[in-house]
């Protein structure tokens, strides 16, 4: 019998150190371009104005601009909106799983990535913020900071702090039901915030190579299933992942959001290429 293995995760601290080192290696094979993406000038000193969305706090609005029409306008600066990037990784049992020795953890992976594109945001002069931190971080020694402050990050993929029109990556598994996500995308996206998902995964979850018969544990929980012959339900499990798949990339592409994956046993630079370019201006 065959025993799909139980969760794997070094000590955190332990694992950030060496795994910043390992994002800035990552980070250096994808081209910033000439220019960057951060546009003249110091940020901060930089109006625009944007017209007032329900919700936004009455001494937000500006009134001088407002007088000159029938229309309310909140004043923010390019920090507070275009050059914001709100990142998140998922947690929970389930991302600490690998199917072999040789492999990074679902975590791991999800963690050097979001640490990669942070460090090629920064470069180009991008504010960085993590969900359910109260600021952004600047500057290219932020990076260990948001390495170090991953742990207090927010669980669940919701913060209101997040500014409006600001952009946002979701790094996880989302494997949970797709209402779950369905939801989180929606909420952000009725705040303007533009955004992708890309879901990490090992491929022995595309795959499901085992055979004979598994017992499949539930992680962080006592439930089990024991499979007398997985090869008879192979098929079954490929054409259930391909329809939750479709169905993240629709409710992704119903919000004006992106979707992607990535497997855990291919190199990260491809998937961080590409989520720099999602992040590209237009």
């Amino acid at each position: 019998m065959t025993t799909v293995p139980v969760p794997w995760a070094e000590a955190l601290g332990a694992s950030l150190p060496p795994l910043v080192v390992q994002a800035e290696r990552v980070a250096a094979t994808v081209m910033q371009g000439v220019h960057g993406r951060r546009r003249p000038g110091q940020g901060d000193a930089f109006w625009q104005f944007r017209p007032y969305l329900p919700g936004d706090a009455a001494a937000r609005v500006d009134w001088r601009q407002s007088a000159k029409s029938d229309r309310l306008f909140v004043r923010e600066t390019e920090w507070e909106a275009a050059q914001t990037v709100a990142l998140w990784c998922q947690g929970g049992p389930g991302m600490d799983w690998r199917s072999g020795k040789e492999l990074p953890t679902k975590r791991v992976r999800a963690e050097l990535l979001l640490l990669a594109l942070s460090a090629l945001l920064l470069r180009g002069g991008e504010r960085v913020r993590l969900f359910g931190l109260p600021r952004a971080f600047a500057g290219r020694g932020a990076l260990r900071t948001i390495a170090q402050s991953l742990p207090a990050a927010a669980e669940v993929a919701e913060d209101g702090r997040i500014p409006r029109h600001a952009r946002a990556v979701l790094i996880g598994d989302f494997l949970a039901p797709l209402e779950e996500t369905r939801r989180v995308v929606a909420q952000l996206a009725a705040r303007a915030v533009r955004g992708h998902l890309l879901q990490v995964l090992d491929p022995a979850e595309e795959t499901l190579p085992f055979t004979g018969r598994v017992r499949f544990e539930a992680l962080g929980v006592a439930e089990h299933a024991l499979v007398p012959r997985v090869e008879g339900v192979r098929a079954l499990y490929e054409e259930r992942l391909a329809r939750h798949r479709d169905g993240l990339a629709a409710l992704a592409s119903a919000s004006g959001w992106s979707f992607a994956t990535h497997r855990t046993d291919q190199p990260p630079e491809a998937a961080l290429m590409a989520l720099h370019r999602r992040l590209a201006p237009g």
